[in-house]
């Protein structure tokens, strides 16, 4: 009697098959897979340095369209500066001051070679030149306190004229300022010589009331006692005044 084969069924292949793959991919060795974080690979793209001269200057600060025009004209006020044309270099410093005041770099300096413009622009006296004239600008430094150079002044009228008299008694006042009444009796007595009004004039000077102890004083302007009619007239003289 012959015995018949059994047939497997679909469903065993199946399994069969899905046991045999398994057993495949366990022996397959596994790759591994790196992850990366999102912080990291911000920061190594901070860390990348900019390719090209182009992304460089995208990422600098740009200038305001109006930098170079303030720059030109302010190299243009130092260019009439130097020509000592102070009148053309005043007048590009002020455009640059008022046309462009965002320009903080370029104005502290142009307000300071304005001042320098304005000051040569400012009108001058012209130089004294006569005896009388060198003596008024004594006497303009006397009266603002500068004695060094109201003697400098008539060391000028002076020269110019030795038998000025006035010159003489305004260097005794001079001379006085500086504590040397050595000097301020030689210039009154010559003071006097030349012109006797000066006498009655020096006895009512306060500038010279340190001198009338001195006995060089009294040989200079003579005896103390006077009229008020002989100092009357003497008051209407100032020195201030006289040119």
């Amino acid at each position: 009697m012959t015995k018949s084969r059994r047939v497997p069924s679909s469903r065993t292949a199946a399994r069969k098959s899905i046991l045999k793959r398994a057993a495949a991919a366990k022996r397959r060795p596994t790759k591994s897979v790196k992850t990366e974080t999102r912080s990291s690979t911000i920061q190594r793209t901070a860390a990348r340095p900019i390719a090209t001269a182009e992304d460089a200057a995208a990422v600098a600060p740009a200038r305001k369209p109006t930098y170079h025009e303030a720059v030109a004209m302010y190299e243009r006020g130092l260019q009439a500066l130097q020509r000592r044309d102070f009148a053309a270099a005043a007048e590009a410093l002020r455009k640059v001051i008022e046309r462009y005041p965002d320009e903080q770099e370029l104005l502290e300096r142009a307000r300071l070679y304005l001042k320098v413009c304005e000051r040569e622009l400012e009108p001058k006296e012209p130089a004294p030149k006569t005896a009388d004239e060198w003596v008024y600008a004594a006497t303009v430094s006397l009266n603002a306190g500068d004695a060094a150079a109201a003697e400098q002044h008539l060391r000028r009228a002076l020269a110019v004229n030795g038998s000025h008299d006035h010159a003489h008694y305004m260097m005794a006042v001079a001379s006085m300022r500086r504590n040397d009444p050595g000097a301020a009796l030689e210039h009154l007595h010559q003071a006097v010589t030349l012109n006797p009004e000066n006498r009655n004039l020096a006895r009512q000077d306060p500038d010279l009331d340190a001198l009338r102890n001195l006995p060089g004083f009294r040989a200079a302007v003579g005896p103390l006692a006077e009229t008020a009619a002989a100092l009357k007239p003497v008051a209407l003289r100032s020195r201030k005044t006289r040119r």
